[in-house]
């Protein structure tokens, strides 16, 4: 009889060891650059309250994470665009129906080196700069240098945001250097006086000196109204309407305490 219990109380130990395996999850967010400082903040509080999710988290561009989504290799697509109908229509096609969730917003900042004398430049200055028409900082308020301009590369939603309100049809000067991400424009700037690029909000800091744009500055506020003109939402998209793990951690974000860490790392709240 005794054989008989240990044996049972060991086969429920090893069912219990499986079970815990089995409600195990992993969750794979790809995509934008921007969203990233987010995801990375929100995992990290998650994981406090779910030990046992694993997480995989890249940030290669909005338009790789969408494209990821759609090929089914993550479970979340974080885009600081909204999806293109080409994507739609490819998604469809796959058998996806990608659900974009508003997480955050955000107002893409035109940077320079603290020491450069500009402190405000019009949209059209701004386009006149990025397609090679001004190439000196003394055209607009700056000092007598060249003007190095940097730019986002072609998947990232952030260059794709920037191409709709700011070059209007215009195309980059071929002279622009291509950055790989906000990160990398950041290091740049702060170490070149003849630099200027553009970032999220939320990685604007002491390194920088942010431009005001058309006079109004980039804040909290005037990116919440929309006064300031390059603010736009940041998203959060699945592959179908999110179910189990996926929907939790959306749930998570969307949350007053998902919230808070928005507002945490730089960034804009919803609400």
């Amino acid at each position: 009889m005794k054989k008989l219990v240990m044996s049972l109380l060991a086969a429920i130990l090893i069912l219990g060891a499986f079970g815990n395996g089995a409600l195990a999850a992993s969750l794979t967010l790809k995509g934008s650059t921007t969203v990233l400082p987010i995801a990375q903040a929100a995992m990290e509080k998650y994981k406090a309250l779910y030990p046992d999710t694993e997480f995989s988290i890249s940030g290669e561009g909005s338009g790789n994470g969408i494209k990821a989504l759609i090929d089914g290799t993550c479970e979340i697509a974080n885009s600081s665009r909204f999806i293109k109908l080409e994507e739609v229509k490819l998604a469809f096609e796959k058998g996806a129906y990608p659900v974009p969730f508003g997480v955050a917003i955000d107002a893409i900042v035109p940077v320079v080196h603290p020491d450069n004398s500009a402190n405000n430049l019009t949209l059209q200055q701004l386009r006149d700069i990025y397609n090679g028409k001004i190439t000196n900082w003394k055209e607009v308020g700056g000092p007598d240098k060249p003007i190095a301009v940097l730019t986002r590369d072609t998947s990232s939603g952030t260059y794709e945001v920037w191409e709709e309100k700011v070059m209007k049809g215009d195309k980059v000067t071929p002279k622009a250097q291509v950055m790989a991400s906000n990160g990398a424009i950041v290091q740049v700037v702060a170490t070149n006086q003849s630099a200027i690029g553009y970032i999220g909000i939320g990685y604007l800091n002491e390194s920088l000196k942010g431009l005001n744009v058309e006079n109004i500055e980039a804040s909290v506020e005037t990116a919440r109204t929309g006064e300031y003109p390059i603010s736009r939402y940041l998203f959060m998209f699945t592959r179908g309407w999110p179910t189990g793990e996926t929907m939790r951690f959306i749930n998570f974000v969307l949350s007053d305490e998902g919230q808070k860490i928005v507002a945490d790392t730089g960034f804009v709240p919803i609400r």
